[in-house]
């Protein structure tokens, strides 16, 4: 996997912890940044339409939540 993965999450979310669970699992590499500490890009996933965290961001793809489908495909 050479794409960089960075991973919004927010503390005690359920989906978040999920999120890093799974990718740990499959031992693919990401940054792990706290929502609450980026305000700016809260408000710009927002404005996109990303109302659920965490919000995944891969060079290729963009997304919201736990996906598990999504997650496979990396």
């Amino acid at each position: 996997m050479s794409e960089k993965i960075t991973v919004y999450g927010r503390p005690n979310c359920v989906q978040c912890n999920a999120t890093y669970r799974a990718l740990d699992a499959k031992g693919i590499n990401y940054i792990k940044l706290d929502l609450t500490e980026h305000e700016d890009m809260a408000t710009k996933f927002r404005s996109q339409g990303h109302m659920q965290a965490p919000v995944v961001v891969v060079e290729s793809d963009l997304w919201s939540g736990f996906r598990p489908d999504k997650i496979s495909q990396l």
